[in-house]
């Protein structure tokens, strides 16, 4: 290919993770890379910066380019997976890591022991032993394996069936770190439990209630002023997270036939044949995150011709209700959603009372004078129940004609309203992964949202709900004492010796604390 044609070749690969293989003559993998976000990592070599071309490797390399494949992943770790497995296949000359026989961390649990316990390890063999993995963040792993021994009191020691005059002297029982089996502290039938319900949780079962309770711990920490135990519940669920984020396994595969390639247009055209509808050119997708009662929150994203369309990304924070119901967040952020379609086009041109609201709005859309222009077709991340919800609200506001499907996460099975039973896509169809890609982006924009607002929330303090309390007050007050129990037990005298805070205003705050005990 030329240079010319290189550069458009990069210009259509998409803002997504992924893994990219340059090709050199005669089509040899010279070297395979991975991205977060494919587009602006090709950009290095299609699109040079200065600084790029002064490294010798580098402009060796894109003067050898003569054409490149990319491939679409889920994930990070996904990337990183692949991105192994296809260097250890290729042995490209121009990469230097993963040409060895190093592996990526495997959990490994022999339940045939006694007393089972978990072991990292790299290769996984045919000993009866059950392999969780591999898994990409070895320090998440870790980390998330240790918290695991001590939230279910496993034991770490290396004895395959330790006894009572073995670990006659052990004391990881007295700190609380092993139920200790082998002294008789507790049965083995009941260790065995322990161990399976670890071992349920990293096989992603029960993570989001476990999650859920160190979120709220994390906000109790924080409300507390506990700040380093805040920080140290935040990096256990981020370590958790890490560690537990799905993952495909990838085989040994040829040019033509690995996961994920991306092909927005073929995809369009087998996702309509396959749903019996006409092309959806607009497609949004709506998802609900609520880790907390505090933050439940949702996003719509919008995928225009099988690609995303950033821009026309939404967030919302779920106003109705106070506690964990996706019934009722789905319902109010889809009535948000196109109500407000409905009400700015209503403010701009009447409609035409002989043709109903969704064909208006489609009418609209075509002599491009819609200001929020409608969807061909709205996807909601759930099953049977959600889709419920969003026809019902869609009937409600008068665009029961919407064409709308739910995507159940758990078989991947595709939901149509007013049918009892769905239909399930072949796991490698265009059409499932169009479908996937759009709910994984509502996914990831829903989270990131609610990550967001946790941060936020665990550098607030009640000091913030004090009237003219401001940060640079808060931080002569918590600098100083550290606590506010600390400060409540100041008069407005002492309180007004620290620079920057009056008299006027300490004697205000000392009687807030006195109104605000608990």
């Amino acid at each position: 290919m030329t240079a010319s044609e290189l550069k458009q070749k990069w210009r259509e690969t998409p803002h997504c993770p992924g893994v990219y293989l340059m090709r050199g003559l005669g089509g040899s993998v010279i070297y395979v890379g991975k991205a977060k976000d494919l587009h602006k990592r090709l950009a290095n070599y299609f699109s040079p910066s200065r600084a790029t071309l002064d490294n010798g490797k580098t402009r060796a390399l894109i003067a050898a380019i003569e054409d490149f494949d990319y491939y679409e992943v889920r994930n990070e770790q996904e990337s990183l997976l692949l991105e192994q497995k296809l260097i250890k296949q290729y042995r490209p000359r121009y990469n230097v890591q993963l040409r060895d026989d190093k592996r990526y961390l495997l959990l490994r649990a022999d339940c045939g022991e006694e007393l089972p316990r978990f072991s990292l390890v790299r290769l996984r063999k045919d000993d009866g032993a059950r392999y969780i993995g591999p898994f990409v963040h070895s320090g998440a792993l870790k980390e998330t394996v240790e918290w695991l021994n001590h939230r279910y009191r496993l034991r770490t020691c290396p004895a395959r069936c330790p006894g009572e005059n073995d670990y006659k002297h052990c004391h990881d029982d007295v700190i609380r770190h092993c139920s200790a089996p082998c002294m008789g502290r507790i049965s083995r039938e009941a260790y065995r439990k322990q161990f399976e319900a670890a071992l349920e949780l990293l096989e992603g079962r029960g993570v989001r209630e476990h999650l859920h309770e160190l979120t709220e711990k994390m906000q109790e920490a924080a409300e507390s002023l506990n700040f380093e135990e805040a920080a140290k519940l935040r990096d256990i669920r981020e370590n958790i997270e890490k560690t537990l984020e799905p993952a495909r396994r990838f085989a040994r595969l040829g040019r033509g036939d690995l996961p994920g390639t991306v092909n927005p247009k073929a995809d369009l055209a087998e996702l309509a044949q396959a749903l019996s509808i006409p092309e959806p050119q607009i497609m949004e997708c709506f998802d609900i995150s609520n880790l907390s009662d505090n933050f439940i929150v949702a996003s719509m994203v919008r995928f225009t011709e099988g690609k995303p369309d950033h821009a026309a990304y939404r967030r919302y924070r779920i106003r109705s209700i106070d506690t964990q119901n996706d019934f009722a967040s789905m319902l109010e952020v889809v009535k948000r959603r196109y109500s407000r379609i409905i009400g700015e086009n209503s403010a701009l041109f009447e409609k035409d009372p002989t043709k109903s609201t969704y064909a208006w709005l489609q009418e609209l859309r075509a002599r491009g004078q819609a200001p929020i222009t409608v969807p061909d077709l709205v996807v909601v991340d759930g099953g049977k129940g959600q889709l419920s919800t969003a026809v019902r609200v869609l009937q409600e506001i008068g665009l029961g004609e919407m064409p709308v499907i739910g995507l159940a996460k758990r078989d991947e099975e595709v939901w149509f309203p007013h049918r009892e039973q769905p239909i399930v896509l072949p796991r490698e169809s265009g059409a499932l992964r169009l479908l996937q890609r759009l709910r994984d982006e509502a996914h990831r924009f829903a989270h990131n949202y609610n990550e967001l607002l946790m941060r936020k929330r665990v550098r607030e303090s009640r000091l913030d709900a004090c009237p003219g309390m401001t940060p640079r007050r808060k931080q002569l007050l918590l600098a100083r004492f550290h606590s506010v129990d600390k400060l409540r037990r100041l008069t407005p005298e002492q309180l007004a010796e620290i620079p920057g805070i009056s008299r006027a205003w300490a004697e205000q705050f000392a009687s807030w604390l006195a109104q605000n005990e608990n």
